[in-house]
């Protein structure tokens, strides 16, 4: 265990930082979950807004690969594209 007082100042920083970043990535995740079973083109173009700003800010702030957040708005936008041939 650290001994320094800047240490344990860091250790108590990268904690509630970790926790953070845990909460916003799981936000996210679920997030594309919703849009992955909307089936209406309308609430699907909201909630892909939504979700591509949310990948952008995980990717900005390193918590996830940009390529990542790249690859995952190219794939939910085929899918929100592809709605409006399935109704």
């Amino acid at each position: 265990m650290a001994n320094h007082k800047s240490a344990l100042k860091r250790v108590r920083a990268n904690e509630k930082k970790r926790l953070l970043n845990r909460f916003q990535h799981k936000t996210t995740r679920s997030m594309i979950k919703r849009l992955r079973l909307t089936t209406d083109k309308a609430a699907a173009t909201d909630l892909y807004k939504t979700v591509a700003s949310l990948l952008d800010k995980l990717a900005k702030r390193n918590i996830i690969h940009k390529n990542k957040a790249s690859n995952n708005k190219s794939k939910l936008a085929k899918l929100v594209n592809g709605l409006a041939v399935a109704a």
